[in-house]
């Protein structure tokens, strides 16, 4: 039987270890909590190491089949976001590692698969394609500059510059000092910029488009207002 909103609510306002007690019961909704409360920051952290979506993905269901099957583990000394965290990157770092031992050759950063592109709010052109291709295009830019650091940095940068991790939060989880942490986010945003630099100046030939629906648009409004509209 479904849940009532205020059940779904009750659950969404649980702390972590109620969250997990409540999944050792085999309560459903607490495994969707979790899931959903955890699914965006994991899903980065899995493809900041694989640098890829579907292979992202599999390495999170896999993380979240061993951390639930293993929940009871969980004693609440770290967050249940962090104790997540460093499942899913260990099962992303073991996925490396067979990838790795597989290929003999790593592809070059160009041939990385397609970044999947984040959709802009849905007030953001919706009747302007050019525009939405040019924001796509910079979102693409961005995400494979960022594929394109060297691991070590790629992981600190995810976690603090696009998770919004602190310091202390992102040395607990990657194993590190925080001052490592410090200096591998220094250098990881110095090759972003560079690598950006690189190529944004392409890219932004599009990032203000007047054609398609815009253009025409604003050459019938004037020609309405000449008196020559059709």
């Amino acid at each position: 039987m479904p849940l009532r909103a205020e059940q779904v609510r009750e659950f969404d306002k649980a702390d972590d270890m109620e969250l997990a007690r409540r999944a050792l019961a085999r309560e459903a909704q607490a495994f969707r909590t979790i899931m959903t409360r955890h699914n965006r920051r994991l899903y980065r952290i899995a493809r900041s190491i694989l640098h890829s979506d579907s292979e992202a993905e599999e390495a999170l269901q896999e993380a979240y089949l061993h951390a639930f099957a293993n929940l009871a583990g969980f004693r609440g000394d770290s967050t249940l976001a962090t104790w997540l965290s460093r499942i899913v990157i260990n099962e992303a770092l073991g996925r490396l590692r067979k990838r790795k031992r597989a290929a003999s050759v790593s592809l070059p950063v160009d041939e990385l698969p397609a970044a999947q592109i984040i959709a802009f709010p849905a007030s953001a052109g919706l009747d302007d394609p050019e525009r939405n291709m040019a924001q796509r295009q910079i979102l693409e830019l961005v995400e494979r500059a960022t594929d394109s650091l060297p691991d070590d940095f790629r992981t600190v940068f995810v976690a603090r510059a696009i998770e919004g991790l602190s310091v202390e939060e992102t040395a607990e989880l990657l194993g590190l000092k925080p001052e490592t942490v410090k200096t591998r986010l220094h250098r990881a945003r110095k090759l972003l910029r560079e690598r950006l630099d690189e190529q944004i100046g392409p890219v932004l030939l599009d990032a203000f488009p007047f054609a398609g629906r815009r253009c025409e648009r604003l050459t019938e409004t004037v020609m309405q207002r000449l008196g020559l509209a059709d």
